[in-house]
């Protein structure tokens, strides 16, 4: 996956040296339908690796609909394997901790 900034105002790009992806922008309902793509293009999540990464540091705001997106790709996961999402923005952690503070599938790390 190469480099894009989607007008919509959300940005996609592989990470390198890992499975995953790093995102900028923010994410809601202008910019849903590409992270939902991301998602489902996550490098990694239909492999056979333990951790697929995201790195939200430039992500500005998710708002609870990302946020559902992400918990029920998570919940997709099997056997162990999670997402990583490194330094989101604090409308992620608040949402992720408020609804699926039990959901062993998204590891958040700063």
């Amino acid at each position: 996956m190469t480099s894009a900034r989607p007008a919509a105002g959300l940005g996609v790009s592989a990470l390198a040296g890992r499975p995953g992806l790093r995102l900028w922008g923010e994410i809601g309902l202008r910019t849903s339908r590409t992270w939902a793509g991301a998602l489902e293009s996550l490098p990694g999540l239909g492999g056979s690796a333990r951790c697929v990464y995201l790195e939200l540091s430039g992500v500005t705001f998710v708002d609870v609909a990302g946020a559902t997106a992400l918990a029920l790709t998570a919940q997709g996961l099997d056997g162990g394997r999670r997402i990583i999402v490194h330094r989101p923005p604090p409308s992620l952690c608040r949402t992720l901790e408020m609804f699926w503070s039990d959901l062993a599938g998204i590891e958040v790390t700063a």
